[in-house]
């Protein structure tokens, strides 16, 4: 069994035993945590066991690792094997409907954030929850019911038959229509809201040519912005693309709108004409795959006294624009892990811990996810947006200690989500009091900006 790093050991009753329900990237990534510190851990899963039968891990958008996501790697050693295959993303390509290439780096010399493949990760670490004779893995088994009081779950199980689990406690990881939280929200003063964004996605894709080479710059995510939609395109090791149509499902130019191959034809012609000519399966992707919609998930209490307790898309549900769905999952399995090590063996503690330290940080996130949406399907196309970002990214270099971008401080560091936001907000009104004074050549003068400071302190 490989050495885990960063978790200790610490002293626990061997006989506590947990299921955690839900074996994607959080759930099999919480087993392993947990699965260190000596409990007895069943993980249930609904889908078939992905590493025989070769199936990806739910949707497939390419994920975008970045820091917080990799530390939570590091700390079971899976990071380095992970980015054997990563593909480095300094900064994001923009095609204008012409064709131009623009070029935006996400943030300062050797930061980058890293496509990799959901599939893959979420096998790495099946495999390595498999190495934990303390790791029990169920497949082919759909929660139905939750008894929170008696801390047993109900499965479904592959013949029809529903097998009845007991647990001292019972976490869950089963995603952003979780049958855990189904159970919680017939709780007394529980909160959900659930919003679907307007817009829907469809997977497209950009194939390597004949020599197995990538067609456009490999180390970039490529987006298409055309205000009311957008396409994106993420590299993968196997030379192709994997491209995401983002775009309303009503209206003039939307889902509806495109029902036959001339209709299709015409729209990407127009809109995406640099990009047509390296989709030779366009036609066959667009009629076959399904169009998906983009949901924003948010829940209180995530816990319920010390018996069962909420982690990941379960908890809080976020669409992809910030590509941090994954790593926010990721932090969530870190800190848990953290109240446990502070508070154990007080499970009640432990749960308010975690929940008090989440919540504020998930809901910053998932505002940040939407208002990205809107920064890369129309404002990265804008002039003076783009100066505005020319602005910011010369005084991160020039300022790294006093000025951090909104991007850098979620993407770049383990900061809490909350305080990048509040900080964007800061920085916001920073750029936009240089850019109506026209004092933009002022800004590498230490003394200039020395009197600014102040706003964003």
């Amino acid at each position: 069994m490989r050495v885990l790093l960063y978790l200790s050991p610490i002293k626990i009753r061997m006989q506590e035993k947990i299921n955690i329900i839900g074996g994607g990237l959080s759930g099999s990534l919480l087993a392993i945590y947990l699965a260190k510190r000596g409990y007895k851990i069943d993980l249930f899963e609904r889908r078939p066991d992905m590493r025989k039968n070769k199936i990806s891990a739910g949707k497939s958008i390419n994920l975008a690792l970045s820091i917080r996501g990799l530390l939570a790697l590091k700390n079971i050693g899976l990071d380095e094997e992970i980015m054997k295959d990563a593909i480095q993303m300094p900064g994001r390509m923009m095609h204008s409907k012409t064709g131009e290439l623009n070029f935006q780096p996400y943030g300062k010399n050797g930061q980058s954030i890293n496509s990799v493949s959901r599939g893959r990760l979420n096998i790495k670490l099946l495999e390595l929850a498999d190495e934990f004779e303390n790791i029990a893995l169920h497949f082919n088994a759909r929660c139905v019911d939750v008894n929170i009081d008696e801390g047993i779950s109900v499965f479904e199980m592959e013949d029809g038959s529903h097998k009845h689990v007991y647990s001292d406690r019972i976490l869950g990881t089963d995603g952003a229509f979780a049958a855990t939280r189904g159970r919680l929200q017939i709780t007394d003063r529980f909160n959900y809201s659930q919003q679907y964004l307007h817009v829907g996605y469809k997977e497209l894709c950009i194939p390597a040519d004949k020599t197995g080479k990538f067609l456009m710059e490999k180390n970039a995510l490529h987006i298409w912005p055309r205000g009311a939609f957008m396409m994106i395109a993420l590299p993968n090791p196997s030379g192709d693309f994997t491209c995401t149509l983002f775009m309303p499902f009503d209206g003039e130019k939307s889902f509806n709108a495109l029902q036959s191959k001339a209709e299709v034809k015409n729209f990407f012609d127009t809109e995406f004409s640099d990009a047509v000519e390296l989709m030779p399966t366009l036609m066959d992707d667009f009629f076959t795959n399904p169009t998906s919609s983009l949901v924003t998930v948010k829940c209180f209490p995530w816990i319920k006294d010390d018996k069962i307790a909420l982690l990941g898309d379960a908890a809080h549900a976020i669409v992809p624009f910030f590509g941090q769905g994954m790593n926010c999952s990721f932090e969530d399995v870190m800190v848990f892990d953290e109240c446990v090590e502070k508070h154990y063996p007080n499970w009640k503690l432990i749960f308010e811990n975690y929940q008090t330290l989440r919540k504020p940080n998930s809901d910053a996130i998932a505002d940040l996810a939407i208002q990205n949406y809107y920064e890369m399907s129309d404002k990265v196309g804008d002039k003076k947006f783009l100066h505005k970002k020319n602005i910011e990214h010369t005084l991160s270099e020039l300022y790294p200690d006093k000025f951090k971008s909104q991007y850098e401080l979620v993407t770049f560091s383990c900061l809490p989500y909350s305080y990048a936001m509040e900080q964007g907000k800061k920085n916001e009104l920073l750029l936009e009091k240089i850019i109506s004074a026209g004092d933009e050549d002022k800004i590498s003068q230490p003394e200039f900006m020395e009197k600014l400071w102040n706003i964003i302190a």
